[in-house]
């Protein structure tokens, strides 16, 4: 499964902010590996660099001494909408009326062709493929009087899952879309103030956490410090896969540190699917802490039967299938000595195409595992995210093509379990309600086309788009 973005924002005079907007991202990059990018104002102009690769990989230390200012936003992306290339990278930096914004963005907009399209019958071009670069355009091709009513005109408009970073030349603004799909949190550090997609991107850089973004809430930082602008949106419809993969296991959403709630569900799983085995492993790192936990409730001994090799990356650093096929056997080692002859529990946190999975348990028994019983942290994924996660079509999910002991056995393994949505809810222990289920259920939050394209995009009206280009 595909992550979304990572996205940060700092005001912070008299801080370089550059450099601290660089460790930021560093401990959002599991959030997005494709590309990178920074962009900067000291209240003059507003300064870009953006690069394909890891956060690590795009940029030197020349390349942050030029990025000056005290304000910053931040991106580290994984493609949902529009292709991984350079073009693409953001923030985007996009000037429109005699205003100038640099936007970074986490999410999917649904709606983003009609709204690209009828922008560009009003006369606007576009640089990328991206829905982030429409946001960018749609904000700035309002008549409203002031920024913070453009973006709300704007927010009426999208239909989605957005949350945004926004950077103009003397303010730094955070945005989240009214039904709260994506995390997005705030923190002070050294008197400023900055904004991160997780509260884990703050003890990195020793800034303190003070409180999530709301859904539907629009925060601008400037000298006069932090104003909040708040309306009451529709449904509330928090990605539950936060709480399962997607964020780190030290970051809070919704007053939840994860870890315990990733430890939850192993008990859960241990008490919905017991099964009588030797031991008890976690796929590393996203699933460590529930197999802890189904160790805990089941009393059987936790060990480690994989070794994961942390430089070569996620399966996914790259989304093409050869590259994903050969990234399992770079990815993992298995203890051979520790499992050999032994009655396996393997806890992982989702299956969804069922390429990488039958490849671990394959793994595991070539190492001498007798058996190897799968119990997984997420009920099965039947249905395509059109919020921000880029996982799979209809087609190609393997729960919604078979029952699960044809999975079972399509993965080779001797038992498999699933974690229920009832398990799952009272694992994270809040509300059913404020949450979005629909790769379970099919029931989504607005309505959505049957299938969607991610590179919808690329195919644009001759003339829209001007040369691309990197940072």
């Amino acid at each position: 499964m595909h992550e979304s973005c990572g996205i940060f924002g700092i005001y912070a005079p008299g801080v370089d902010v550059a450099r601290i907007t660089f460790f930021g991202l560093y401990a959002l990059q599991h959030r997005g590996q494709e590309s990178a990018g920074i962009a900067t104002s000291d209240g003059k102009k507003i300064c870009l660099h953006t690069s394909m690769g890891l956060v690590s990989q795009a940029f030197t230390e020349d390349e942050l001494a030029h990025l000056q200012g005290h304000i910053a936003i931040g991106h580290t992306r994984y493609s949902t909408t529009g292709s991984s290339r350079p073009g693409n990278a953001q923030p985007i930096l996009v000037e429109a009326n005699s205003s100038t914004i640099a936007l970074g963005h986490n999410g999917n907009i649904v709606n983003a062709k009609f709204l690209r399209d009828e922008l560009y019958h009003l006369g606007y071009t576009f640089a990328t493929t991206t829905d982030s670069e429409i946001i960018a355009n749609l904000i700035l091709s309002s008549t409203e009087r002031n920024l913070v009513d453009k973006i709300r005109y704007t927010m009426r408009r999208l239909q989605g899952a957005y949350s945004l970073v926004i950077l103009t030349k003397d303010k730094l603004i955070g945005v989240r879309d009214p039904m709260g799909v994506r995390p997005l949190c705030l923190g002070t550090i050294d008197g400023g103030w900055v904004i991160a997609s997780e509260s884990c991107a703050f003890g990195h850089i020793g800034a303190q956490f003070i409180r999530e973004i709301e859904p539907d809430e629009i925060v601008v930082i400037n000298k006069n410090g932090v104003r909040s602008f708040t309306e009451n949106g529709p449904r509330k419809a928090l990605c539950i896969f936060e709480y399962i993969y997607f964020a780190r296991p030290d970051s809070v959403i919704q007053g939840k540190l994860l870890y315990p709630v990733r430890q939850a569900m192993g008990k859960i799983l241990a008490r919905e699917y017991p099964v009588d085995a030797d031991l008890v492993m976690g796929v590393p790192d996203s699933a460590t802490a529930a197999g802890i936990g189904f160790s805990a409730a089941s009393g059987i001994p936790y060990c480690e039967g994989l070794i994961k090799n942390r430089y070569v990356g996620r399966t996914f650093i790259e989304p093409d299938q050869r590259l994903r096929d050969l990234g399992v056997k770079l990815k993992f080692n298995p203890l051979s000595e520790t499992i050999v002859g032994k009655r396996l529990i393997v806890v992982d946190d989702s299956i969804v195409r069922g390429t990488t999975t039958p490849k671990v348990v394959a793994m595991l028994k070539r190492a001498g595992a007798k058996e190897v019983h799968l119990r997984i942290c997420a009920p099965p994924i039947r249905h395509p995210c059109f919020f921000g996660v880029d996982m799979a079509t209809r087609w190609e999910l393997i729960a919604a093509q078979k029952t699960i002991p044809e999975i079972r056995d399509a993965i080779g393994a001797d038992s498999l379990g699933y974690i229920s949505i009832d398990g799952l809810i009272e694992a994270v222990d809040l509300p059913k309600e404020i949450f979005c289920l629909a790769c379970f259920t099919g029931e989504y939050p607005i309505p959505v086309q049957l299938e969607m394209d991610k590179l919808a995009l690329e195919a644009i009206p001759s003339g829209s788009l001007s040369e691309l280009g990197g940072s």
